[in-house]
């Protein structure tokens, strides 16, 4: 089994994930989840979000990006630590 780009806790009814800055560019692989997602940067980025099929798009603070489950995305490694708050459905 891999290990996993990110850490995470549970937090109330949501999943606070960080991205360390760290993490090797070829750690961030294109990926479905099985539950549909809402997902909110909580501070300023140049990470990015791309779906399968689309130009990648800068991760804004406090921008809700919605991930319906089975669809194809990845994230693109930027400057600095990522942490986000995932709702899931």
């Amino acid at each position: 089994m891999s290990k996993l780009p990110f850490t995470q806790i549970l937090d109330n009814n949501s999943i606070v994930r960080k991205f360390s800055e760290k993490v090797k560019t070829h750690e961030l692989k294109w990926h479905y989840d099985l539950k549909h997602r809402k997902v909110v940067c909580e501070h300023d980025t140049d990470w990015l979000f791309q779906r399968d099929n689309e130009l990648p798009v800068k991760i804004e603070k406090g921008k809700m990006i919605e991930i319906p489950s089975y669809q194809y995305h990845r994230i693109i490694k930027g400057n600095g630590d990522l942490v986000v708050r995932i709702w899931e459905f």
